[in-house]
């Protein structure tokens, strides 16, 4: 009897193995330069787009959501609306073998886990104080580019995605100024191999 249990267990085990190596979970990217005010995610299977997953909320230009499906197909449509009204989809997309499904910018379909030369990422406040602007250029310009937050700002926990062209190298130089004036600059941080950046 303990035998078969312990079988059974190990069955068990590797089905959910088998099942957590093959997520539909990614991020939705908007390297456009309009807010996308809806999304919708369904089984390339069906017929129907479903409910829009931003809800009330909007996706700004350079920012992305965590997306996770309430069914398990990995073949997915994708569809955005702009707020001019205009749409754009990803038709037969295998979301289990992407971390990123992106919109605008050229970056076609999505984005292969683990691509090495990728140099944007997720910047998060680990500070206790808001952010009122953060820069983030290619260590090889010497000017620092548009902020980051536009219009916004960024409270402590809060994150904003950076979305840096492949084209500029993994050497990044980041500069943020706090509400209060005062600043911080990371030089020639090489941002390729970090997913996230906890800035503290």
């Amino acid at each position: 009897m303990r035998r078969l249990l312990a079988a059974l267990a190990l069955l068990v085990g590797l089905t959910a193995a088998g099942t957590a190596e093959a997520q539909n979970r990614f991020w939705l990217e908007n390297h456009s330069g309009m807010t996308i005010r809806e999304a919708y995610v369904s089984a390339s299977r069906v017929d129907v787009w479903g409910p829009d997953i931003l809800g009330a909320s909007v996706l700004p230009p350079g920012q992305r959501v965590w997306v996770t499906p309430t069914f398990g197909d990995c073949i997915l449509d994708v569809r955005v609306v702009y707020m001019d009204g205009r749409a754009e989809e990803r038709r037969n997309v295998n979301a289990c073998g992407l971390s990123r499904i992106v919109f605008g910018g050229g970056a076609g379909a999505g984005a292969i886990v683990g691509g090495g030369g990728d140099p944007s990422f997720n910047f998060v406040n680990g500070t206790g104080f808001v952010i009122r602007e953060i820069y983030a250029s290619s260590a090889r310009l010497s000017s620092w580019g548009p902020d980051r937050l536009g219009a916004n700002v960024l409270g402590p926990g809060q994150s904003v995605y950076i979305a840096l062209p492949a084209s500029g190298g993994c050497l990044t130089d980041i500069r943020v100024v706090f509400m209060n004036g005062a600043a911080q600059e990371r030089r020639n941080f090489n941002t390729c191999p970090v997913g996230t950046l906890t800035w503290r």
